[in-house]
């Protein structure tokens, strides 16, 4: 399906700021990058600004990523028969597939969004705080975790946290922490989650023996 010309302008804003950085960047580039007369006032027959612009592009993202943790919460029933080591490799993947996805909004976010604090709360809000609420939630519903009695934020905050160094990591410093290639790294992940399983086994408490 055929992009809008708003949808040309925000997508194509977006890629120009990642490339060159906001201020860098002029109405008349993103006017000739999204195919219109560079310089002849298209791009404001849909935004009143540049920075209109860019709050359209992190706000459409806000409801993509609200969408995606939808679909993937509401969908979790359907792997509970795959081992819970699987799940969770498929989890650090999608993790990582999220971050690659957004690699133009996270770019710009670093330039240059703190020229825009309100814009920035709008990303936390929006898209930082919800995924990690998402792995919370996911980790909890897991039938291993039942009954867990775990700081679930605080552990997704880890495990989240994880895969967003090791992407940065390897975005900005152009290869991975030591080298660790994205297999180890999804594989160990796992392994990590999966601990959980046997810490809640050695904290259950011992069955009670009455005396014969």
């Amino acid at each position: 399906m055929a992009m809008s010309t708003r949808e040309r302008i925000v997508a194509e804003s977006l890629r120009l700021f990642a490339d060159r950085g906001y201020t860098a960047t002029s109405v008349a580039e993103i006017e000739a990058a999204a195919g219109l007369s560079p310089g002849a006032g298209g791009l404001y027959r849909h935004f009143r600004s540049k920075e209109e612009v860019l709050a359209s592009a992190i706000r459409e993202h806000i409801d993509r990523t609200r969408k995606q943790i939808n679909d993937v919460l509401d969908q979790a029933a359907v792997y509970e028969e795959r081992p819970l080591e699987t799940r969770l490799r498929m989890t650090c993947q999608t993790g990582l597939a999220k971050m690659r996805e957004e690699q133009d909004l996270i770019r710009v976010l670093f330039r240059d969004l703190d020229q825009f604090p309100s814009l920035v709360a709008e990303m936390r809000e929006g898209i930082v705080n919800p995924l990690y609420e998402g792995i919370a939630t996911w980790l909890s519903a897991q039938p291993e975790f039942e009954g867990a009695d775990e700081d679930w934020p605080a552990i997704a905050a880890i495990l989240g946290g994880a895969v967003v160094n090791y992407w940065l990591a390897n975005e900005s410093m152009y290869e991975p922490p030591t080298r660790i290639d994205e297999k180890r790294f999804v594989e160990s992940w796992a392994r990590l989650g999966l601990g959980l399983v046997h810490l809640q086994r050695n904290s259950a408490p011992e069955p009670t023996t009455t005396a014969p």
